[in-house]
């Protein structure tokens, strides 16, 4: 089979080399973003107006960078800068694509800023109040995060195209430094969400209490901190050999058929942000609905659920996919059938091997790590959160296919065959939330819409898969479907004796945050192991994909041992 890779061959050398760059940045982001976000909680709590406010204002640049700039970038730079790079034309073309860019940025921020209120009413639904009126305020200094947000996805994107992975993947660790320093010297100026804070007696945790300045300083650490993540790509440019220089003539630069993918890319991402409009305003009613602001999850809760879903997804799944997506954007422009195929085997097997395990993982400890991840909270938020970070993780192994198939249509630059597929994802998610919110309680709406996130990854993972069957004539289905089910037989066994040890240690240990991260440590590396045996002894190849670097490393450390 012509280009194909096998789980063990040649072409998985580059890929696991690059996929473990990736990784080894993205996990030590996202170890950071945890605790970003523990040090958010100790400021602002995890359910409350503020929490609420500041989540849907700090929101909005992130979507918008979704909408206008990440998944576009995805779909377009990529590809369109290997084919560049192939006729000899790639500097000039990517002076002309960041220059636009840039140009584009900048004017889409300012209208935005300006547009600040409409876009947290959009979000909210509150006509008035101090809740709306303080997301409003955080929001004109977040939604600023959206320029430098799209010029970090410019810079990275065109350094994965030129191989150079590691810089985009490593950059978010200095955004989470500088928010991590900046949400400090709030507590310590203005106080937390457990003390008096900012108002008298009612904390920081009531809308009616917050002053401009401490809306500018909770607000400018978190824009700094994008600002430091995109200015961190600038020096990796030149080491990888590009030397850019502002182009604003774009006539005859090949940008016309990119503007023709963007159309389709943009109608699809729009459509999937109006799903989590729904979603938002759910969840933003949720607290008022049940009576209540503590307790029941609403907005934040929905974040910190979605950034214990995205811990695992971004620690393999995406550093995957981003290494693949290069060698995927050369193999459809060479018309090279097979080979894509095989990428596109290769991915689904190994990326369904870590997902699956890690949703059961996080299946069974989802109330120790929600624990840790709000430790400087309210213990009443934990069940709220954990409820949603339940909801939202069984639907995690789809999500990993959902997101190789997508990187398929993108290296053909097929957003418009991606489109019926995302429209379909977007009601079950609206239409689920929706659901939800008129037959369940106030404090489980954001479960719901969780529950219905799953199932549209679900849906939209067969769907293209089945579209992708037609234009690769034939998938490697069977093979794909083997390695699955070998992980979900491992995985049940896994999960099983970890819930038996959880609650062993549960009746063992007091109610701690030691005791908490002891049972994550205990139970996670009894149920890997379990799990990784369980591979071994239905002799899975791809364990060779996914396990290769770590073992290369350990190697490495033990020689060195040896030799002192």
């Amino acid at each position: 089979m012509t280009g194909a890779t096998t789980a063990t061959g040649a072409g998985g050398g580059g890929v696991r080399r690059g996929a473990a760059l990736m990784a080894s940045g993205t996990a030590v982001s996202r170890v950071l973003g945890l605790l970003r976000g523990m040090v958010l909680v100790a400021a602002i709590g995890a359910t409350g107006q503020a929490a609420d406010a500041f989540a849907v204002a700090n929101k909005l640049p992130n979507v918008l960078y979704m909408v206008l700039a990440g998944g576009l970038l995805n779909a377009v730079l990529v590809p369109q800068v290997v084919r560049a790079y192939r006729r000899g034309a790639g500097q000039e073309y990517v002076d002309r694509l960041l220059t636009l860019g840039f140009v584009v940025l900048a004017g889409l921020t300012v209208l935005l800023t300006l547009a600040a209120p409409l876009l947290v009413t959009l979000y909210a639904d509150d006509a008035a109040g101090p809740r709306r009126a303080l997301a409003v305020a955080f929001a004109t200094w977040c939604v600023p995060q959206l320029f430098f947000y799209g010029v970090y996805a410019l810079l990275g994107q065109v350094l994965n195209a030129r191989g150079s992975f590691g810089p985009y993947m490593w950059a978010p660790v200095v955004n989470n430094v500088v928010a991590i320093a900046g949400f400090g010297v709030f507590i310590a100026v203005f106080g937390g969400a457990g003390g008096d804070g900012a108002g008298a007696g009612g904390g920081l945790q009531d809308a009616s209490t917050w002053s401009s300045s401490t809306v500018a300083v909770l607000a400018a650490a978190a824009t700094l901190g994008v600002v430091a993540q995109a200015a961190v790509l600038v020096p990796s440019l030149r080491r990888a050999g590009v030397r850019y220089r502002p182009r604003l003539d774009l006539r005859g630069s090949g940008l016309g058929r990119a503007g023709t993918v963007v159309g389709w890319t943009f109608a699809g991402l729009v459509v999937g942000q109006l799903a989590y409009v729904v979603v938002s305003r759910v969840a933003w009613d949720a607290p008022a609905a049940a009576g209540t602001v503590q307790g029941v999850a609403g907005n934040a809760a929905y974040d910190y659920g979605f950034l214990v879903f995205m811990l695992p997804h971004s620690l393999v799944t995406v550093s995957l996919a981003t290494a693949l997506f290069t060698r995927l954007a050369a193999q459809a422009h060479d018309e090279d059938l097979p080979a894509v195929r095989g990428t596109l085997s290769l991915g689904l097997r190994v990326v369904g091997l870590f997902t699956v395990l890690a949703a059961a993982v996080v299946l069974v400890l989802a109330v120790p790590v929600t624990r840790l991840v709000l430790v400087t909270g309210a213990a009443a938020d934990v069940p709220a959160v954990a409820g949603v970070v339940t909801a939202m993780v069984v639907g995690l192994p789809a999500f990993g296919a959902w997101s190789m198939a997508q990187r398929v249509y993108y290296a053909y630059e097929d957003a418009r065959g991606l489109l019926p597929v995302q429209v379909a994802m977007a009601v079950v998610v609206a239409g689920g939330a929706l659901l939800g919110r008129a037959v369940l309680p106030p404090s489980s709406w954001v479960a719901g819409a969780g529950v219905a996130m799953s199932v549209s990854y679900v849906l939209g993972a067969l769907v293209a898969l089945v579209r992708l069957r037609g234009r690769l004539r034939r998938l490697d289905g069977r093979r794909v479907l083997r390695t699955h089910v070998q992980a979900v037989v491992a995985a049940l066994v896994a999960a099983g004796l970890g819930l038996a040890v959880l609650r062993g240690l549960e009746a063992l240990l007091a109610d701690t945050v030691g005791a908490r991260l002891l049972e994550c440590v205990v139970v996670g590396t009894v149920m890997g192991l379990v799990y990784l045996g369980g591979l071994r002894l239905m002799h899975v190849a791809e364990l060779e994909v996914l396990l290769g670097p770590a073992a290369r490393v350990l190697r490495r450390l033990l020689a060195r041992g040896r030799r002192r």
